[in-house]
């Protein structure tokens, strides 16, 4: 929000403060909402306000939010706040912004292009649905082998990550709990390797679950947490980090009570 009786005519030396700040506020949503750190946005923010030449600049960077204010006797009075909800990570943007605000140091672009830019960047694609659902079973089935799994269990974990992954993309909506989604992926998963275990089509039953899970598991997102504790972010840091925790703590209610289940209905051994 900025303050009617300033007029952009009065900073006729470079662009409105205003319109750079909120430039830098779509940078940061942009950072912020595809996984990046805190410590990462507000560089990335103040960059582009520094070229521009805004003189105050005041970020509250929280890892679903972000607070911004600015402005002084020479500048527009600017504040605005912004919820992000996090619905995953692409690192191909993060590094785009990035990239972009050191093009802007050398510049390379002026505030119009910069925001035709970020406008580009958030509405770059991602990979096909059918692609990721085979970089998941590749993954299931390299981390399978990777603990020591034999052919078929490699085989079984590559069927079951790609089914997973598939579950996984119609209950990633951004209404849906991701809480109950994650258990009930470990439900699926422990069920697909259980089935397949029963027909023969693998040695080890935990070697395939175990390398079903790991794509599953939200290691940016932990790694990034921590990062934030050791920079001093510890609001941002703990929330990312119990987030992952809970993510872990779903996925193995799920496995558990999969097996609970399966116990009850086939007498309590597996065949």
């Amino acid at each position: 929000m900025c303050d009617e009786e300033y007029e952009q005519s009065d900073s006729p030396s470079g662009p409105d403060p205003c319109q750079v700040l909120e430039t830098a506020m779509e940078a940061g949503h942009i950072l912020l909402e595809n996984g990046a750190e805190i410590f990462r946005v507000k560089e990335t923010m103040g960059r582009i306000c520094r070229y521009f030449g805004v003189e105050f600049d005041d970020f509250l960077v929280l890892s679903n939010g972000i607070f911004t204010m600015g402005g002084s006797d020479r500048e527009k009075p600017f504040a605005q706040i912004r919820y992000i909800p996090n619905f995953g990570t692409r690192l191909d943007k993060v590094v785009a912004v990035n990239q972009l605000s050191r093009e802007i140091e050398k510049g390379s672009y002026s505030l119009e292009m910069v925001n035709r830019r970020l406008e580009e960047i958030r509405h770059m694609p991602g990979e096909k649905a059918c692609m990721q659902v085979l970089a998941t079973g590749l993954e299931s089935a390299c981390f399978c082998y990777m603990f020591g799994g034999g052919g078929a269990d490699v085989a079984v974990a590559f069927l079951a990550g790609s089914l997973l992954y598939i579950y996984m993309l119609k209950v990633g909506g951004p209404h849906r709990s991701q809480l109950v989604g994650h258990i009930g992926g470990g439900m699926l998963l422990t069920f697909l390797c259980i089935v397949c275990h029963n027909l023969g089509l693998g040695e080890h039953l935990d070697l395939t679950i175990i390398g079903t899970i790991i794509p599953m598991v939200p290691g940016v997102a932990f790694t990034n947490g921590i990062r934030d504790i050791a920079d001093g972010d510890y609001i941002s840091g703990i929330v990312r980090v119990l987030d992952a925790v809970l993510v872990f703590t779903s996925v193995g209610i799920g496995v558990g009570m999969m097996f609970m289940l399966y116990r009850r209905v086939m007498g309590g051994l597996l065949l």
